[in-house]
């Protein structure tokens, strides 16, 4: 049998896999890819939501819960220890059409997540008194859900959109609707629908491809073949007309969102429809982008065609100030009217199809993504679908696009719901909606000329190789080379250590400088800059982290030389148009506003404020609105002058190149920057407390209230961060001890997490966890009590095996993609002790004793913390 490891370049997704039906009807789709030592299992149940009748809404994603807690022969929690003993990681989505479970580990330990995964599938236990627990869990995931005012905008959308289908129901189900589901219920919708024919396990990694597929014949081949119930949706009937709906809430920001009608995934006209979207929101040169979030009218649009299975809805959503509300309306529809009148221009298509094909590419190249991309394809069809669909985004044309938005995206047939913040704006209703459309006319933005860039001759370099990275020194950067294959598409990024912490006053100047590179360089304006790289197949991006500032490109591996030049122009020789930076100076101070909507980011940002002082690590890496407002284009291009040009720069490259001859065009390109040293770092943060507790709270009208410890913790240069990352493993995650004791037995909350956080200039360790107002006090006590368990007790030689097996395996597991590959160089380079680290990253995690955990959790875990608490509604 062919294995083929790697893609092929014509792009073919599906090549060298192993398709197979068992006499029991479940498919087997096993396929070998080398460029990770990982392998995913993924099984998809075709059934989703759109399978439950009325009674049952939300059953789907119970059982989804239910699947991890327990068989006859693995107790509650033992699905999940073992996958982390195993050095993986499990997870479960339900959607409206399929439930998926996945799995993802050491390439070594495909055994054990068969053997876990097909346990839980085949033999789920739905205990009636872990089912009444796991139910209050769900009950705090639909009110976490129902403080999310984006998710609370979409489904709306869909209840405005639909009369009959059940997309139109609150997927996850109601309170009332959870609290009364029976074990009955749910073990009869289970055997009813995870039967094999209903059923396809997909494996993909650095496997022998008959040793799977005879271990997933020897495993799944006696479960009795079973015919599955069938429940379909009532018929969607045809309609026209506008719709519109107005809510209102505890929201700092509005939430937009618009729909239409379409048609299913298997239609002919569905992947043009894809197209339109990557037209109108796919980039930064797209026709939203340049006309709305450019210019500081909206803080964020995105558009997609979401095509589950048997429908398809065309939406368009935004960020957004209240005020700009009628702005936003006219662009967007001056957008899809152009769109309909005109269709795209053939430089317009080129840029979208690439960036498209481009990201597809990317959406492949991790394990689990190949393997739930061909398990999808499977369910709704077939797997030659992925290479069908990808060839269709090489041939649609400029008409198929117009065409397909003047039979779809009607102004008359257009649904939308706003979300407003209580007390601002004027509700939208469907005569504010219709007028919106019919007196926009159409967008006038032009595509920009490029100029031609550049050819850089290449020079002969040499370096050292550490742990499979090439290092070249020159005079001004430090150049950084591996090899990942895959796909066929490259990471490059361009990276400054930040030497100074930033004032408090001036929260917020490094990202704003950084992200205001990308709004031209050069003889390059925004949009020039931005058809520029995603003609080359990827998007300019700019970071801002607490240990570096950088901007980040992904491309197609042949245009690395292009690519590099575009990152060299825009890193040295950023445009700061005054206009452009107080555009982006907007937009950041509204997404800093809107992180209060954020029922995790914000007990964070008011836990670490409180932690140091609100100094250095204190602040948001963002700004806060008062310190932004302050910052001007002058403090920016003093920025980019002293701090960011003259600094010893980093250009790393990941991807599926030969690292001498990329180093060699890379040091054509960057070679003759002027010598640079590496600066001083600054000295260790260290926390400030004025008391035991330091507790910040803010209070909203929330259904749940959120609350982030943090507490002092290593650094990331000091010899204890292994130990702290450790006490994380065992106390975190599916299986972990915090998980177990607050949500799987009191029901306390749906997030619970302890985290180690450590940085180069400090360090914390973190605990977050939501639950309900009226608990707030209970989980609190509960949570230290755990905390205190971890200072007083040694761990369990299994909790200790639980946790460095699970680190070592993710060792493994986290280079499945090139940017993830990049990230661990750069983060190793810049805020670790060097690329040495790289050579075999789970040592240190093997050399931890219990001993050690507890140490570090009595150090740490026992003394002054600092509280940021959003505190929700009591009943």
């Amino acid at each position: 049998m062919t294995q083929a490891s790697t893609l092929a370049p014509a792009g073919r997704w599906t090549a060298g896999v192993h398709r197979e039906v068992l006499p029991n009807g479940l498919t087997l789709l096993v396929q070998r890819d080398d460029s990770a030592p990982a392998v995913a299992v993924v099984t998809h149940v075709r059934a989703g939501f759109f399978d439950e009748p009325d009674h049952w809404v939300g059953i789907s994603h119970v059982l989804e819960h239910m699947f991890f807690k327990g068989t006859p022969t693995r107790g509650v929690g033992a699905i999940a220890r073992e996958t982390k003993a195993a050095g993986g990681y499990l997870n479960a989505s339900t959607s409206y059409d399929g439930t998926s479970y996945f799995v993802v580990l050491p390439a070594s330990q495909l055994a054990a997540g068969i053997a876990v995964q097909a346990d839980a599938l085949r033999h789920s236990l739905i205990d009636a008194g872990e089912l009444k627990r796991e139910l209050q869990v769900i009950i705090q995931e639909a009110r976490r859900k129902q403080d999310s005012p984006d998710a609370v905008a979409h489904e709306t959308l869909f209840e405005v959109m639909f009369d009959r289908h059940r997309i139109r129901r609150w997927r996850i189900g109601r309170e009332a609707e959870l609290a009364a589901f029976t074990r009955d219920d749910v073990a009869g919708y289970y055997h009813s629908r995870y039967v094999p024919s209903r059923t396809v396990v997909s494996v993909v990694g650095a496997i022998d491809v008959d040793e799977a597929v005879a271990l997933l014949r020897r495993t799944y081949g006696d479960w009795p073949a079973a015919d599955g119930a069938v429940n379909p949706s009532p018929e969607e009937p045809p309609r026209r007309g506008v719709r519109a709906r107005t809510l209102r809430g505890d929201v700092s920001r509005a939430e937009l969102v618009l729909g239409w009608h379409t048609v299913p995934p298997l239609h002919a006209d569905a992947i043009a429809l894809d197209m339109a979207a990557g037209l109108l929101c796919s980039g930064r040169g797209s026709w939203l982008y340049r006309l709305l979030r450019e210019p500081g009218i909206v803080t964020g649009i995105g558009a997609s065609n979401f095509t589950p299975t048997e429908l398809g809805v065309f939406t368009i959503a935004a960020d957004l100030e209240p005020a700009q509300l009628d702005r936003a309306l006219q662009g967007i529809a001056s957008a899809v009217a152009r769109l309909v009148a005109e269709g795209p221009a053939a430089v317009e298509l080129e840029r979208a199809r690439t960036l498209m094909r481009s990201r597809w590419a990317r959406r492949m190249e991790s394990m689990e993504g190949r393997a739930a991309a061909l398990a999808s394809a499977e369910a709704l069809g077939g797997i030659h679908l992925l290479d069908d669909d990808f060839e269709q985004l090489a041939a649609v044309t400029a008409e198929d696009v117009r065409r397909v938005a003047e039979r779809y995206l009607a102004p008359d047939a257009v649904g939308a719901v706003v979300f407003l913040p209580e007390g601002e704006g004027e509700d939208l209703t469907p005569e504010r909606l219709a007028l919106a459309f019919a007196t926009s006319g159409r967008s006038t933005i032009v595509p920009p000329t490029l100029p031609a860039l550049p050819a850089t001759p290449a020079r002969v370099v040499s370096g050292p190789r550490t742990a499979g990275v090439l290092h070249v020194p020159l005079a001004g950067v430090d150049l950084l080379v591996r090899r990942k294959r895959g796909v066929p598409s490259v990471t490059l990024g361009y990276y400054v250590p930040r030497y100074s912490i930033e004032e408090p006053s001036h929260a917020g100047l490094g990202a704003l400088g950084i992200r205001s590179v990308v709004r031209g360089a050069g003889t390059l304006d925004a949009s020039a800059l931005a058809y520029a790289t995603e003609g080359l197949g990827g998007t300019l991006s700019a970071s801002a982290s607490l240990d570096w500032t950088g901007l980040s490109f992904g491309a197609l591996s042949d245009n690395l030389g292009p690519a590099a030049v575009l990152l060299r122009l825009a890193a040295r020789e950023p445009a700061f148009a005054e206009a452009d930076v107080l555009a982006e100076r907007g937009v950041m101070t509204e997404e800093a506003r809107q992180v209060a909507d954020d029922m995790f980011r914000y007990p964070f940002q008011l836990a670490f404020a409180a932690a140091f002082a609100e100094r250095g690590y204190g602040r948001s890496i963002g700004g806060l609105p008062e310190t932004l407002a302050a910052l001007d284009v002058m403090q920016v291009r003093e920025w980019h002058r002293t701090r960011f040009a003259p600094a010893r720069a980093t250009i790393v490259a990941v991807g599926d190149l030969d690292p001498d001859r990329a180093a060699a065009e890379l040091a054509g390109i960057f070679g003759d920057l002027p010598a640079a040293a590496a600066g001083e770092l600054p000295p260790p943060q260290a926390q400030q407390h004025d008391d035991a507790t330091w507790q910040r709270v803010v209070e909203r009208e929330k259904k749940q209230t959120a609350f982030a410890m943090v507490f002092p913790g290593p650094g990331r240069r000091d010899p204890f961060r292994h130990v702290a990352e450790v006490w994380s493993a065992i106390a975190s995650g599916l299986g972990g001890r915090l998980f177990e004791a607050l949500r799987d037995k009191r029901s306390l909350a749906y997030t619970v997490l302890g985290s180690s956080w450590s940085r180069r200039d400090g360090g914390a360790m973190l605990t977050y966890i939501a639950t309900s107002p009226e608990r707030e006090d209970e989980a609190r006590a509960a949570m230290l009590v755990e905390l205190q368990r971890f200072a007083d007790e040694l761990v369990s030689d299994a909790e200790l095996g639980l946790g460095v097996n699970y680190l070592a395996g993710q060792a493994e597991v986290h280079r499945q993609s090139g940017a993830a590959v990049l990230g661990e160089i750069v983060d190793a380079w810049i805020a670790g002790e060097g690329l040495h680290e790289l050579h075999d990253p789970a040592a240190r995690y093997r050399g931890v004793t219990a001993a050690m955990v507890r140490d570090v959790a009595a150090r740490y875990l026992t003394g002054p913390r600092a509280e940021g608490v959003v505190r929700g509604m009591r009943r």
